[in-house]
């Protein structure tokens, strides 16, 4: 397995800090960073990325000559599920200084409690006349939400539905003073400058591991979905784009409907390959002709068989763990792939020898879905979701197989590193 992916997940303890990683990880390959706010001044043979409110991220490269002009794409998202902490909301009552918190996302919130946690993301201060934001992280296990003991809540084990404005609030200190969180944000900063705001979350402190007698598994925070942002950008770093353009982007807010400035319901993709398509010398019309022959992988986790409860999934398309590559299907279109999409996924697999399997949820119960079908609301060509198994999906901590990293990062290379052309329903793989 890749060992630069634990080290990856240990850092990554917000979407910031994910996105901040994945910067500094093209940044020493060689990409060259671009803003929005300026032009576009783009070269043959070059790499770039370009970030959007320091938590979504896109990054391309130019071949040395575009002999058929499209677009092969990887889509990833670089949130999860978590805890966010209401800005300058506290409680000192009973010695205790506890910050208030809501929800982010659909969490399994038993999770989340007597585990040493950390607090991480980004405040926004003035400094002069400016207003700008710095990336925090407070540390591991520097709070904790602690269980009411079964002496006093003896039907817990019977069921217990958490009420997140009363039951799940961090304690960070015994302390009175209502000040001591907003004095250790000051920390970060310098004399002259003022705190504003915050987007701060918990985190669970609990390290990226192999586990199992023969290290089969890996167990982590957020593997939903930063399995897939990391396999997914190593791939497209790894990949030969010969006469295509390659392209790699990860959107955040997937776990709350992607409806945000850089999220996948936002114009950050369509806005960046039409700049893209500009300062290349292209003209609109080559722009539609080559979104036609475009595709897009959609990469998010996967449900696998649970061992102890199996009967929650398609028992007679089992997704395994250690067993490869999850192709997902849902005849609603909670997933966006297709026929034709599912084929060339499992045309690559085959070409480079990895295992793939297909995941469907049972017909009488909905499942989740993912950013692919709103991506194609703004992009719309030919896209097939994709994941790795996974268990305890939402948890604060998380399962999979070890087995299945590397054979992501292989399809990825392969499908960055061939020239797929969507043409008319057909797809020719050079």
């Amino acid at each position: 397995m890749d060992n630069g992916l634990l080290e990856f997940l240990d850092y990554s303890h917000s979407q910031f800090h994910s996105i901040d990683k994945i910067s500094k990880i093209l940044l020493s390959d060689g990409y060259i960073e671009l803003k929005e706010s300026d032009e576009y001044v783009l070269e043959k043979g070059k790499k770039y990325f370009v970030k959007r409110n320091l938590t979504s991220l896109l990054a391309f490269k130019i071949p040395n000559e575009i002999k058929d002009y499209h677009f092969q794409m990887v889509a990833v998202h670089s949130d999860s599920p978590n805890f966010k902490i209401k800005d300058h909301v506290y409680d000192n009552s009973s010695n205790c200084f506890k910050l208030i918190v809501e929800p982010y996302g659909g969490m399994i919130h038993s999770t989340w409690l007597d585990k040493p946690l950390g607090v991480a993301g980004r405040i926004v201060y003035k400094n002069g006349d400016q207003i700008n934001s710095k990336l925090v992280d407070l540390g591991d296990g520097i709070a904790i939400i602690p269980n009411l003991a079964i002496h006093l809540n003896r039907e817990i084990n019977d069921g217990y539905k958490y009420n997140p404005q009363t039951d799940l609030c961090p304690i960070l200190a015994s302390s009175n003073d209502e000040n001591i969180f907003e004095k250790t944000l000051n920390n970060y900063l310098e004399e002259d400058q003022e705190l504003l705001s915050y987007d701060l979350y918990l985190y669970n402190s609990e390290k990226a591991q192999l586990i199992g007698l023969n290290k089969d598994f890996l167990s982590s925070p957020k593997l939903d979905d930063l399995a897939c942002d990391y396999t997914c950008l190593k791939g497209f770093m790894n990949g030969e784009n010969k006469s295509h353009i390659s392209l790699f982007v990860s959107f955040d807010n997937e776990e709350v409907g992607s409806g945000s400035i850089n999220g996948a319901d936002s114009t950050f993709l369509e806005d960046n390959l039409r700049r893209i398509n500009t300062a290349l010398g292209y003209k609109e019309k080559e722009f539609l002709r080559a979104l036609a022959k475009s595709t897009l992988l959609s990469a998010d986790n996967a449900h696998a068989i649970h061992p102890n409860i199996p009967n929650k999934l398609e028992t007679k398309s089992p997704v395994l763990l250690n067993k490869g590559i999850v192709i997902k299907h849902n005849a609603n279109m909670h997933y966006c792939s297709d026929a034709l999409g599912a084929g060339l996924i499992k045309s690559l697999c085959k070409d480079i020898d990895i295992p793939y399997q297909e995941f469907f949820n049972r017909s009488d119960i909905r499942g989740g879905s993912t950013l692919g079908n709103i991506s194609m609301a703004h992009v719309s060509i030919l896209s097939v979701d994709i994941g790795l198994a996974q268990l305890a999906m939402h948890s604060s901590y998380e399962t999979m197989g070890s087995k299945d990293i590397d054979d992501m990062i292989m399809l990825i290379t392969a499908y960055m590193s061939k020239d797929i052309v969507n043409k008319d329903g057909n797809i020719n793989i050079r």
